[in-house]
């Protein structure tokens, strides 16, 4: 691992996934199907993986499920076992006491980097914030992330990206804002500060490919760290090629925008997104059920048949065969 270029990797632009988290009827977590998912991205072709974020429920870390390491732990195994390098991106969360325990645990683990969750900052000043990343970064190598205000994440002006990008240790930062003005500050934030050594992903679920063909300012961003690209994952592969290469079009983005819709549960304020990916990994036969550590969380009013809409209509954009042809040989 000491020979691999991650930050170069980084920048060249890579499909990264939101990990998933398996679990058995009896919300319990299963190893066998845990290590399924990470062998399905990386044998689709993953640059990365991401893992302990959202989409691997933050209900990990509760004392009380004690499923933050074990899982973290497994996601690295099996990163080690691949026969190819593969980015090790780990969730970050929590007050700076906690941020710098878990980003400790993620360089003892053998993690790249840290993907920064500054949800439980909400009131935080500018300067308390910057104190915070900085504090973490001296730690491990961080990934900025713009979480959009609607699902936890708080309003982070140009002044604070502005001084983010000048944090040495800073390589990336996922822009998710779900909002055109604040994905213009961050580019123009990193941009303005000469470092083009940072590389730029999106999160922007409802963009996905217009901010993957866009010009910013001579900048690009490289590739996306994404919920949705835990699902049809070796689709998501082809499409990042296609925008590399300038041929995927507007209409493209319209399908999986739509797609990202019915599995983020955007009709019901995106209360159904983890359950979304569930079903459509159950789908695919990768997981047993859509459970979650939450019970409450399963799929909105309408959500299901969403998802077969989808699948109707864009049948090009999913991997249901590739997955077919190989589950055996990753459930093994």
């Amino acid at each position: 691992m000491a020979s691999f270029d991650f930050r170069a990797a980084l920048q060249r632009g890579l499909v990264i996934p939101a990990h998933p988290l398996a679990l058995t009827a009896e919300r319990r977590l299963d190893e066998r199907r845990q290590r399924a998912l990470s062998r399905y991205y990386i044998a689709a072709g993953a640059g990365g993986l991401a893992v302990g974020v959202h989409t691997t429920q933050f209900e990990i870390r509760d004392p009380k499920v004690g499923l933050f390491e074990p899982v973290l732990a497994l996601a690295a195994d099996e990163m080690a076992r691949a026969g190819q390098p593969v980015v090790r991106i780990g969730g970050i969360c929590g007050q700076t006491r906690q941020a710098v325990g878990e980003a400790e645990m993620l360089h003892r683990l053998g993690y790249h980097a840290g993907l920064l969750s500054l949800s439980a900052l909400r009131t935080a000043s500018e300067e308390e914030l910057l104190a915070h990343c900085r504090a973490v970064a001296a730690v491990l190598p961080v990934i900025g992330f713009y979480l959009q205000p609607a699902v936890g994440g708080r309003l982070l002006p140009y002044t604070f990206w502005r001084r983010f990008a000048e944090i040495e240790k800073v390589v990336a930062i996922k822009i998710a804002p779900f909002n055109r003005y604040q994905t213009l500050d961050v580019v123009r934030a990193v941009v303005e500060s000469g470092r083009d050594d940072i590389a730029l992903y999106t999160g922007n679920d409802d963009n996905i490919v217009v901010d993957l063909i866009t010009q910013f300012w001579g900048r690009r961003i490289a590739g996306g760290l994404l919920g949705h690209w835990a699902v049809w994952t070796r689709r998501a592969v082809e499409l990042l090629a296609e925008c590399h290469a300038q041929r995927a079009t507007l209409p493209r983005a319209i399908e999986v925008t739509d797609s990202n819709a019915a599995f983020f549960d955007a009709a019901n304020g995106f209360a159904g997104c983890i359950a979304g990916l569930h079903e459509v990994l159950r789908r695919q036969g990768l997981l047993e059920g859509i459970w979650c550590l939450n019970p409450k969380e399963m799929l909105g009013p309408g959500q299901r048949e969403e998802i077969d809409r989808v699948y109707h209509a864009y049948p090009h954009l999913n991997d249901d065969e590739f997955v077919a042809a190989h589950r055996d040989e990753w459930l093994r």
